[in-house]
């Protein structure tokens, strides 16, 4: 046994290795993204990684490589098994050969998500297995458990770690020696080949009718399978019990360390229900208390089982407003929870908190010297000049949604993925005089964006699409896209043009800027303004974070104190001292934005100097 200290998308990774994963593939989205990134950095020869173009395409090239009985792993976070549904869906009823793990990483609260959705849902909706581990340490060895039972009985598996899985430490217990020479402890993972056969492997109306059949059938013996499954715990024996699963699980084990009477049941497989093991659970039982995030799906599952069998038991949870129906649970919410199901008082945690100060609130902001400020500056400018018409603003998700906070306020809809383009052409149809920019960022446009624009082109919409080009995949942590000319497998590989890919479909209007070029910036976009049809602005400038400036700017004694720099620009690095504006020479990159709208030109380059200056 070697241990070692991982994150939890850290030990998913490794149990995937130690698993033999022969084809690895994704898209980048927190919470799940370091899982490809943990496998990168082990020796992994004979194994495919790759970071697709989005989850439906990762997806499909993982069913393929499951086809021929290789085992793969496909990672996204929840709203990324939107973008996959429908191959997922089909998957469901043809089956694989090869194990095939599915890992959507839920996100409660939402932390960094647009939804607070549960996969455990989407599980029962497209009938396939799901596992929810409780810890890290589980995590390692259910995802390779999840190989088995995907190879046992045919079928894609989803794996649902949550946001405090995924980015939680543990020291885990490692089958094997990950330090060791690659042949001593990777080994792919040996496969057959596809097997051509029509009749299996193409999806017609008549082979889904006879596969749903199949899988009605198949997943009560999953369940019942499940049931045996070493993971599911029952602890205590009164007439009370908790029912839980995932991270909640730790918070309910804690606070009941000192109830050891109270009958507590880890539901680690929640798809398809382990019903012989929640029989089992509760037996003796009056009253049963679910604790779970998101969904009230154990709940409701407990339910179904305690209606069709007739027990008498009362069940309380979200449906009975004992737990809050959204956000993410803690140790806290759940000790008061619990407390009340047991009829005593709260634990008082010792340490006397009425004087603590609340938080502060710290919003998200662009990063000091962020490229994406300027580029929304100049298009605001540029319609400031052009009042006569009305300006929408479509947003999309990345780095570039925080465009939304003042002052900029640049940021009128953000709804999903590549709805940004599309949705500035819905404002065009409802406001034909309006002028409709769509905001998408380089990964964005590749994953989700592309579609977009052939739809506006083929039916004849006007929009100024700005495509802010900071050469990489900022928001999730600098993954490379087929635009930045690196592939993860290490290699260097052609790079995907945006503008050529515009050109391909028809834009006849493509502009290349430099958003800190403000004067160059505004001029484009009020020429792109008074055009009709598809225009699209490419503001070109890499990210501040992978760039590493190491400019900075100080303010002379031209200053007059009129804080347009911070009233128009908002960026971090300007900040008041004793009542003047002042440069913080920790975070300002040289950008030189400020410079650009300063009425008296009293913010120049500095070679060096203090921290304030």
């Amino acid at each position: 046994m070697k241990k070692e200290y991982v994150m939890g998308n850290g030990a998913i990774a490794l149990g995937a290795l130690s698993a033999g994963v022969n084809v690895v593939s994704g898209y980048p989205g927190t919470p799940s993204s370091e899982i490809i990134e943990t496998i990168q950095k082990y020796p992994h020869d004979g194994l495919h990684l790759e970071w697709s173009v989005n989850e439906k395409a990762a997806m499909e090239v993982a069913a393929s490589a499951a086809y021929a009985g290789a085992r793969t792993l496909v990672t996204m976070k929840q709203v990324g098994l939107n973008v996959a549904s429908d191959p997922v869906m089909s998957l469901a009823y043809i089956g694989v050969k090869g194990g095939m793990v599915i890992v959507s990483a839920d996100d409660p609260g939402p932390i960094s998500s647009q939804t607070e959705q549960d996969t455990r849902m989407f599980a029962e909706f497209c009938r396939i297995p799901v596992f929810d581990p409780c810890s890290p340490e589980e995590a390692y060895q259910m995802i390779q458990d999840a190989f088995v039972y995907s190879e046992k009985y045919k079928t894609p598996v989803l794996f649902r770690p949550t946001t405090r899985i995924c980015h939680a430490y543990a020291s885990i217990d490692l089958a094997v020696d990950f330090t060791c020479e690659p042949e001593q402890f990777y080994t792919p993972h040996p496969y057959e080949g596809f097997v051509k056969d029509s009749k299996k492997w193409v999806i017609f109306p008549r082979l889904s009718y006879a596969n749903h059949a199949m899988i009605e059938k198949r997943n009560p013996e999953i369940g019942r399978d499940f049931s045996d499954y070493d993971m599911n715990v029952i602890t205590g024996n009164s007439k009370k019990a908790v029912f839980t699963s995932g991270v909640s699980y730790a918070y309910v084990k804690e606070y009941l360390k000192d109830y050891e009477d109270i009958r507590l049941c880890k539901i680690a497989t929640p798809y398809p229900f382990p019903e012989t093991f929640v029989l089992k659970a509760l037996e003796g039982v009056e009253e049963a208390l679910c604790i779970e995030e998101l969904s009230p799906y154990i709940e409701n599952a407990l339910l179904r089982t305690i209606g069709a069998n007739r027990l008498p038991v009362k069940v309380y949870g979200k449906l009975t407003g004992h737990v809050s129906p959204s956000g993410e649970n803690s140790a806290d919410s759940a000790a008061e929870i619990l407390a009340g199901f047991l009829g005593t008082a709260a634990r008082e945690s010792g340490i006397d908190l009425s004087d603590m100060p609340a938080l502060p609130m710290r919003p998200p902001v662009l990063c000091a010297g962020c490229p994406h400020r300027a580029s929304f500056y100049a298009v605001k400018k540029a319609m400031q000049e052009l009042p006569d018409k009305n300006s929408y603003f479509c947003g999309d998700i990345g780095c570039y949604t925080l465009g939304n906070a003042m002052p900029l306020d640049m940021v009128d809809t953000c709804l999903c993925m590549g709805a940004g383009i599309t949705m500035a052409q819905g404002f065009h149809w409802t406001d034909p005089d309006g002028v409709c920019f769509a905001f998408v960022g380089d990964s964005t446009f590749f994953a989700s964006g592309m579609t977009g624009v052939v739809n506006a082109i083929c039916n004849e919409a006007d929009m100024i699409l700005c495509v802010l080009d900071n050469s990489t995949t900022a928001m999730t942590g600098h993954q490379p896209h087929p635009g930045t000319g690196r592939n993860m497998m290490g290699n260097a590989v052609d790079k995907v043009s945006i503008v050529k890919v515009l050109e391909g479909m028809g834009v006849k209007k493509i502009e290349v800027v430099d958003p800190l070029d403000l004067a160059s910036a505004v001029r484009t976009v009020k020429e792109c303004a008074a055009l009709p049809g598809v225009k699209a602005i490419l503001f070109q400038s890499p990210c501040i974070a992978i760039s590493k400036p190491a400019e900075k700017m100080k303010i002379s004694g031209k200053c007059i104190q009129c804080k347009k720099c911070i009233r128009e620009i908002g960026c971090p690095a300007l900040i008041i001292v004793d009542g003047k504006v002042t440069i913080d020479k920790g975070l300002c990159t040289g950008c030189g934005l400020c410079s650009s709208i300063c009425p008296t030109a009293a913010i120049v380059p500095d070679e060096g100097g203090a921290r304030h200056e």
